[in-house]
């Protein structure tokens, strides 16, 4: 259906932002892998997300939202319907100050301030807004890769703060095309996921910063990132932590010390900075990462009897 001529006239009548058809996925995800997808479809409104969400559901059309794709690998194959780039929602703004007592974190609430951010807007982008604004709380987001609408779903977080303890509510789009907003109180948050409704498409959030010192933030941001260019990868395309790590041992030093740290398929590489990490050192092919993603599991399976759950999103067809 994808491929008929009049249908991709009706979806490109749908939105004023880019459609793309049977696009290199490769081109789009942070790994730089990938095979082609049907469609990417990156709508500039949540209202033309609305129209298309609409139709794909009464034409069965699969589709599957994206953000910026910094988790995401495509199988070599490519995807069979359409992908949903939410990167154009890009709105950012103080929405409130003074947050009302009722508010669902508890903490101390003079001098609050509520930011609002749709799906598409970088987490980077609410760090250097609450820098500009000397705001604390989203310190910890600093070189964290990808969107809010991705990293709401993963709940991303590091240096033991997740997004769940700074969201106040995040806005929807639920299965059945509608628009809702759901309390930080209802959100079902996990470890590196928020267990929504299948189909659900995260359209932005609110989230509950406090005034503070623009000196004490930025010399927070500046040693985050510090650390992170010491024990990161970043010369290298990659996705960022590959493994969810387990209760009692982070993945990387499981992977450390299974001697699994540099081993390569193709171009693919297990970084021997960082065990959990797999970095594309040239043209790495979609497989090559999940063929080390396979390899890493078998063995900390076999050695430690974990299972290592991934943070990466596989999708699409094998070749």
């Amino acid at each position: 259906m994808i491929t008929d001529r009049q249908f991709r006239d009706k979806i490109g009548g749908m939105v004023t932002g880019r459609v793309l058809f049977d696009e290199p996925m490769s081109m789009h995800t942070s790994m730089g892998v990938g095979g082609r997808a049907d469609a990417l479809i990156i709508p500039d409104t949540v209202g033309e997300l609305k129209k298309l969400v609409s139709f794909f559901l009464r034409e069965e059309v699969p589709f599957l939202p994206v953000g910026n794709c910094t988790n995401l690998i495509v199988r070599d194959g490519g995807y069979r319907g359409v992908l949903i780039s939410l990167e154009a929602l890009r709105r950012l703004e103080i929405r409130d100050e003074n947050l009302p007592p009722e508010s669902t974190l508890k903490e101390e609430y003079a001098g609050s301030v509520c930011v609002y951010a749709q799906a598409g807007v970088s987490l980077s982008g609410i760090v250097e807004l609450s820098i500009r604004k000397s705001l604390a709380g989203m310190e910890f987001c600093a070189g964290i890769p990808g969107s809010v609408g991705g990293g709401l779903k993963m709940n991303a977080g590091a240096w033991g703060r997740e997004l769940k303890d700074v969201v106040e509510s995040v806005s929807i789009l639920d299965a059945g095309a509608k628009i809702r907003e759901i309390e930080r109180k209802d959100l079902p948050f996990e470890y590196r996921n928020l267990d929504l409704p299948e189909g659900t498409i995260i359209t932005g959030a609110d989230f509950h910063l406090v005034k503070g010192s623009r000196e004490e933030i930025q010399g927070k941001i500046s040693d985050i990132i510090a650390a992170r260019r010491e024990k990161h990868p970043l010369a290298y395309r990659s996705a960022g932590s590959v493994f969810k790590n387990p209760p009692d041992c982070p993945a990387g030093k499981m992977i450390e010390e299974t001697g699994l740290k540099g081993l390569r398929v193709g171009d693919a590489e297990i970084s021997g900075k960082h065990g959990n990490f797999i970095v594309n050192i040239g043209n790495a092919k979609a497989e090559d990462v999940i063929s080390l993603i396979d390899t890493v599991q078998k063995r900390i399976l076999g050695e430690r009897r974990i299972f290592l759950e991934t943070e990466l999103k596989i999708i699409g067809e094998k070749l």
